[in-house]
């Protein structure tokens, strides 16, 4: 059962006050780099019961009247079609869709600005498409003398080569889908540009994890270590920070690295001594000030540890990632003394899975089990057959349960699965039968339009929302999908559901 650990109301009044702090050091004008998801922030929301996914959203809408935001995208990331793994889009459609997200909250937005542009055909695409739709748009090519050479840097070949980027209001916050995306860089060539108008401009961080005022092993910041193991952050004591207040702060590896560089550039823009002694400085976060409970913190953060076990074990066997990532998490997981098996749900779908074989119920020769975790704690399964995947069974069980409806009482029409599996095998030529999760829950919404019991089953979909589900298996497409809009949180064993190499 879910317990809460986090006050998302009272983090959002401590951020409030701080940004509109920093924002006066500045002479009102202020580029906040927001690292980490600007919206949907499910990590945070995992690893702080109680924290809000859109409550950076919510921050922005305090600020509606003196804020409006610049969106980066690596001109690479949009080329080579990068993933945002959370929503299955590609980070182009994800800068889509922050855009329909602002504009729905009326929050302002002053441009897309597609990073370290070399005239990619893709980004070149993009950005006609963008403008063609009344946005504007900016292309900033790579830095000259990036990263050694300051005085080309900050100079008119270096940032000044980049175009000004118009904005109106003292608050600018610069995001994008994700880390790479050129977010620093673009907020430095504006402080360049701000300056050499007169503007005494100002520059903060806004990153939420790791949590600079939370011990470093403790196991919120162990999680932030673990969610990036495929890019190698590593948590550090701000040694910057420890040298020059004499106070233990933690930070990662790539800000320390960059800081004194940073802090270089920021001096020469500037022209004089730099108001920030360490990366913590720069930082506005509030984070810390929202946990009211630590115990359930604590317990959330060590989960979300094990699912990102799962999830880049998975990775890899797709070969999406290198081994060195799971290792990374193992290691991470043995200095906390736990386990994969800690998971409440890991356990049951396996042995749903071994129930499959016992009984010689499975498809293509494999045998999977699936398994939920409800609200109240009660864990159901489900195992696959020739005619339902193991996830299309679990869910079946699972709404079942919640609306109180008997086990033997049939929710689907067999008129129904017949016709989907005749679409299935002689009009589309598929060669797997069995109904993954998406087609069985259009299965069942068809069948509620005449049987009441189903239609019933139907609204206690949305109780799912935030289950834990744990599979035998790797899901196959329709049944990831699937649980992707259920909102679930998903893992799974590193095994193939199927021996084709090629899933439809």
């Amino acid at each position: 059962m879910v317990r809460y650990g986090f006050d998302s109301e009272k983090y959002l009044r401590r951020q409030t006050d701080a940004i509109l702090r920093r924002m006066e050091e500045f002479d009102n004008k202020l580029y906040i780099e927001f690292g980490g998801k600007l919206m949907f922030d499910y990590h945070a929301a995992r690893v702080l019961p109680g924290f809000e996914p859109n409550v950076k959203m919510k921050l922005l809408e305090r600020f509606r009247d003196q804020l409006e935001v610049v969106i980066c995208i690596y001109a690479g990331d949009i080329e080579r079609k990068k993933m945002r793994a959370d929503f299955g889009i590609t980070y182009d459609m994800d800068v889509l869709k922050i855009i329909d997200d602002l504009t729905e909250r009326d929050i302002a937005i002053g441009a897309v600005v597609i990073t370290r542009f070399d005239d990619q055909p893709a980004a070149i695409m993009f950005r006609n498409k963008l403008e063609h739709r009344g946005v504007k748009v900016y292309v900033h090519r790579s830095t000259k003398g990036y990263p050694t050479d300051v005085d080309t840097i900050v100079s008119p070949e270096g940032y000044g080569a980049n175009p000004y980027i118009e904005t109106e209001r003292p608050v600018v916050v610069v995001t994008a889908p994700g880390p790479g995306s050129g977010k620093l860089a673009t907020c430095l060539s504006q402080l360049y540009h701000e300056h050499g108008r007169g503007v005494r401009a100002g520059y903060a961080k806004f990153e939420t994890f790791p949590v600079w005022n939370m011990p470093l092993k403790h196991p919120v910041n162990v999680a932030y270590e673990a969610a990036t193991a495929d890019i190698g952050d590593v948590n550090l004591i701000d040694h910057f920070h420890l040298e020059e207040y004499d106070e233990r702060t933690v930070n990662y590896n790539r800000d320390l690295d960059a800081f004194p560089l940073l802090r270089h550039i920021l001096e020469k823009i500037t022209g004089e001594r730099s108001r920030y002694r360490s990366p913590t400085d720069m930082g506005v976060n509030q984070i810390f000030f929202g946990i009211d409970d630590d115990d359930a913190v604590r317990t959330a953060a060590t989960q979300e540890i094990i699912r990102r076990y799962f999830h880049y074990s998975c990775d890899y066997q797709s070969g999406a990632v290198e081994k060195a990532a799971v290792q990374k998490v193992s290691i991470l997981m043995e200095e906390l003394g736990v386990k994969p098996e800690d998971r409440s749900v890991v356990i049951p779908a396996r042995n749903a899975a071994r129930g499959a074989k016992a009984k010689g119920k499975g498809a293509d020769g494999v045998f999977s089990g699936a398994a939920m975790e409800l609200a109240d704690g009660t864990v159901v399964t489900g195992k696959n057959s020739h005619l339902f995947h193991a996830a299309s069974s679990l869910v079946i069980n699972a709404v079942k349960i919640l609306a109180g409806i008997p086990d033997g009482i049939d929710l689907l029409s067999i008129n129904v699965i017949d016709s989907l599996g005749h679409l299935k095998k002689d009009i589309l030529g598929d060669k797997m039968l069995g109904l993954d999760l998406e087609e069985t829950m259009t299965a069942l919404s068809i069948c509620a339009a005449t049987n009441p019991v189903a239609a019933e089953a139907v609204e206690k979909l949305r109780e799912l929302e935030n289950c834990e589900v744990h599979l035998s298996h790797i899901p196959l497409p329709g049944d990831e999908v699937a649980f992707r809009k259920l909102g679930v949180n998903l893992t799974s064993d590193p095994c193939f559901a199927s021996r084709c190499l090629f899933d439809r």
